[in-house]
């Protein structure tokens, strides 16, 4: 039987079609391909050094050895599963740890609690000594206050200083950016003058260039016209000082119920980062500032809470498929005992255990709080002291071996079916779900919980189809093949 649709028929619906196609294909191009930190750490201005990220990841290392000097401890301080089945006595402990150091594949076939807990420990350990802080916000808001405008002036020129001064030792992180101030009638003249001066010393400083990753992020964003006002002076700063233009980076700040619903009934955010104009690296969410603006008290503000949960789930549908990469906040008890030795004096037994038990609660809650984030979709938070590095870790590296099994054979399986579909001439057009299986273990990688032989012999994937951190281009090369 003949076709009842002729080409001057279809011709002008699937133009139409292809171009709808087309325009939704260049507004949610999928998740990006770049590496995202697991962390933001946040650090007031009046305080920031050149050696910051290097200090922290002191002080990260000396929290890791005293609260948790073996794995064991580690375990049970955060609840890994199977961490009451571990040995309590040094002895047992390091003897339990050497035969997996020496067989830990035959140990995890029989102990896997064990396993699981001297790899988390083990792989916190190296990843704090390799690269504790990923991504440092250098912060004139919340962390650093109202102050005087002189005062502000200087901490904004010397903190400019001693980011050009990192970047010429190389010590500055893979990230790092400023939190201005909101753009409110009240603070946005203060707000502007701190980014033109801390901008302007920054290329001056440096002939021109900016660090890697570098962006500004913009708190308590309440309409898009503050993200449009951001934008036109982030291209005027451009100019002013010979940089390329769309250079400077912008990230939001999702703190205020405006953020998440606006006035006139929509989703706030798609506009907000449409006017960013596409400087938009980022979407961070302001937990306790949130919490604020829904009438929350202050018993009750966690990161966990039902209305935090809501918010950041609309951030998701918001902006789902549009390669913005977002962030949760931080919990805000800080892993900090109660006694410190004074003019010498050691402190007691007692109050070593005091500071340890406080250390471990500490460390349980921001532990939990990661894994809410984590089961929800958000694979960034901020963390706001040292201590809390290793527990940010744990719990990225526990995620992951937790389901490393499961998404390894899909991986798999998903990979076969691409070359598959590619042998026989058939369009494969799932990538956006493969990437996303891609960036499991792109993100185990970002925090040591894979290396890249074990993803390679996990996955199948080559050693440079994982670095090309792109699906899309892992099909494309089978093909060619």
């Amino acid at each position: 039987m003949p076709a009842s649709l002729d080409a001057p028929t279809l011709a002008p619906i699937l133009g139409r079609l292809h171009a709808a196609n087309a325009a939704f294909a260049a507004r949610y191009p999928g998740e990006g391909e770049g590496r995202q930190p697991v962390h933001t750490v946040y650090g007031g201005a009046q305080l920031f050094k050149a050696t910051t990220a290097r200090n922290i990841q002191k002080n990260a290392i000396v929290a890791m050895r005293e609260y948790a000097p073996d794995f064991a401890v580690f375990a049970r301080a955060l609840g890994l599963k199977g961490a009451d089945t571990l040995p309590t006595t040094p002895a047992a402990v390091a003897a339990l740890a050497d035969r997996i150091a020496r067989d830990p594949v035959g140990v995890r076939a029989t102990n896997e609690a064990a396993w699981l807990a001297w790899t988390v420990h083990t792989r916190v350990a190296a990843k704090l000594d390799q690269e504790a802080v990923e991504d440092f916000r250098i912060d004139f808001e919340d962390g650093y206050g109202n102050r005087p405008d002189a005062e502000e002036d200087k901490d904004a020129e010397r903190a400019a200083r001693e980011v050009a001064a990192g970047m010429q030792d190389g010590a500055l992180p893979p990230f790092i950016g400023i939190r201005i101030k909101p753009f409110t009638d009240e603070m946005r003249a203060r707000s502007v003058r701190t980014l033109d001066l801390f901008v302007t010393t920054l290329v001056q400083a440096t002939g021109g260039r900016l660090p890697a990753n570098f962006c500004i992020t913009l708190p308590k964003i309440q309409i898009a016209e503050q993200a449009t006002a951001l934008v036109e002076l982030l291209a005027a700063l451009e100019r002013a000082n010979g940089m390329p233009s769309g250079a400077l980076k912008i990230e939001l700040m999702a703190e205020v119920t405006q953020a998440i619903i606006g006035a006139d009934g929509k989703l706030a955010l798609p506009a907000m980062v449409q006017a960013c104009a596409g400087r938009c690296v980022g979407v961070h969410f302001g937990t306790y500032d949130y919490t604020a603006s829904c009438s929350i008290t202050a018993a009750y503000q966690t990161m966990a809470h039902a209305v935090c949960d809501f918010a950041k789930h609309v951030q998701q549908v918001s902006l789902g498929g549009m390669g913005i990469p977002l962030s949760d906040g931080a919990t805000n008890v800080m892993p900090v005992g109660p006694h410190r030795a004074r003019d010498g004096e050691a402190l007691t037994i007692d109050q070593l255990m005091e500071n340890r038990a406080v250390v471990h609660r500490a460390w349980r809650l921001a532990y939990d709080h990661i894994w809410h984030s984590l089961r929800n979709g958000y694979y960034q938070g901020w963390d706001l002291h040292p201590a809390q590095l290793p527990v940010r870790y744990a719990a990225m590296q526990a995620f992951f071996l937790d389901g490393l099994d499961q998404a390894a054979a899909r991986m798999k399986a998903f990979i076969q079916k691409a070359a598959q579909a590619t042998l026989v001439g058939d369009v494969f057009d799932d990538a956006a779900t493969g990437q996303g299986l891609l960036n499991y273990f792109l993100r185990a990688l970002n925090c040591g919980a894979l290396q890249l032989g074990e993803i390679e012999g996990l996955t199948g994937l080559t050693v440079a189809e994982i670095r090309g951190r792109s699906f899309r281009k892992i099909v494309e090369g089978r093909r060619g093949a």
